[in-house]
């Protein structure tokens, strides 16, 4: 199954794409795509009311905006430098551990949003990456029922202002957390569509020219690993979100460094999930 949410920025409605490409509006079903709905059994229950009443939902045009594939999470969990060349580029050591940080949960927007750059910013970076839902309470997890957790999966570009994050004192969420710098979507699919997560091709081009181009077999820490140690530190909740990291060829680490300026156009995908475009524009533009 894949989820979507469409319509206008705060009034977005639930929905799925079908096997053959059509958007179709789900509101009837009762229920958004949040916490209740992911730990509630809410993708087995809308599975079996869409045999009943998937012939009856109306069709969504294409023009319509998407919003992010579900609501505001109670966290969004990400984990760096999880791929070796991305963490040679930033110059940074190969981890012996996951290293955590968050972002903010009000950076969410739809997957063809406009990206804000920041009042101040001088160095605003893109970040491909894979992101994995949570289906079901996590605590304490074993690596082994970690995928038992996991409602789905989505593309999430993972913008970062490099000033903020590692010119500024403190931790990195500043550089992560400016309002558009997490568009996730078009959607989230669920397990049964991603064959296998650790095998996705991950892409990202900026004006039309490829910079990001790999695959999640370079993980560090594979997504189990991913689970379960974040569940030794917090309470995983149902929609929670997880990003994986980013692989090598992020603005930081060509030489020059290149950042986004206004009017720069960013796409991105991957395997299995769709892409997305975000064009930057200026704050208060």
């Amino acid at each position: 199954m894949k989820l979507i949410r469409f319509g206008e920025e705060g009034k977005e409605k639930p929905g799925v794409q079908t096997e053959d490409g059509k958007w179709l509006d789900v509101s009837a079903f009762g229920q958004d795509y949040n916490e209740d709905f992911f730990g509630g059994d809410g993708l087995a229950r809308l599975t079996d009311w869409l045999k009943e009443n998937g012939s009856n939902c109306p069709e969504v045009s294409k023009e319509t905006r998407l919003g992010a594939p579900l609501r505001r999470p109670s966290k969004m969990v990400c984990v760096g430098l999880n791929y070796a060349k991305h963490a040679a580029e930033g110059g940074m050591a190969v981890p012996k551990e996951p290293v955590l940080f968050f972002k903010a949960t009000s950076a969410i927007v739809g997957p063809n949003d406009d990206l804000v750059i920041p009042k101040n910013s001088e160095k605003t970076d893109w970040e491909v990456e894979l992101a994995i839902v949570i289906g079901k309470k996590a605590s304490y997890v074993s690596k082994e029922q970690a995928l038992d957790h996991v409602a789905g999966y989505v593309l999430h570009n993972d913008y970062s202002e490099r000033a903020f994050q590692l010119e500024r004192e403190g931790q990195w969420v500043k550089g992560k957390s400016c309002d558009t710098f997490a568009p996730l979507g078009p959607f989230i699919a669920t397990p049964d569509e991603i064959k296998d997560p650790h095998a996705l091709r991950l892409w990202l081009k900026l004006n039309g020219k490829m910079m990001q181009d790999s695959s999640t077999s370079d993980f560090i820490f594979d997504i189990p690993t991913q689970i379960s140690y974040i569940s030794q530190f917090m309470t995983l909740l149902p929609g929670d979100v997880i990003s994986t990291g980013t692989p090598f060829g992020v603005g930081l680490g060509l030489k020059p460094p290149t950042y986004l300026k206004p009017g720069d156009v960013v796409e991105l995908g991957i395997d299995g999930l769709g892409s997305s475009t975000q064009t930057a524009k200026a704050y208060g533009q």
